[in-house]
């Protein structure tokens, strides 16, 4: 396992979990250039639970279903990791967002809300 640098954890990164290239565009052109954005369909892709803490807040995609199963992610982040990032979800309907709260995600909006929403998460997590 990695040991992460002050450095390192001084980045600014958020991630996204979707297929969905035009929702990942206009969140990149959302946030300031400062912002890393990293892109994945898999936490496995991130690293290990301890690269994974190093992200500010996960934005989840909750209508997608064919390339990871966003009710896992959230498990997984929060049970397994035992992680309390922020994740932010967007998409999806009432039954899935209320499968979403009982396994502990943070808040839910369209996709246009999220992007509206996007530099006031990025100003409450912008410290260092």
């Amino acid at each position: 396992m990695t040991v992460p640098t002050i450095a390192d954890r001084l980045k600014r990164k958020y991630v996204v979990m979707t297929t969905d290239q035009e929702m990942i565009d206009r969140l990149r052109a959302a946030a300031p250039e400062e912002w890393t954005q990293v892109v994945c369909t898999d936490l496995e892709q991130l690293g290990d639970w301890n690269e994974v803490l190093l992200n500010r807040f996960l934005l989840l995609d909750l209508d997608e279903w064919e390339a990871f199963d966003p009710i896992d992610v959230i498990r997984i982040l929060r049970m397994q990791y035992q992680i309390n990032t922020p994740v932010f979800c967007f998409g999806g309907d009432e039954d899935i967002q209320d499968e979403m709260r009982l396994a502990r995600a943070d808040r839910f909006f369209d996709r246009e809300e999220m992007i509206a929403r996007l530099p006031e998460f990025i100003r409450q997590c912008d410290w260092g």
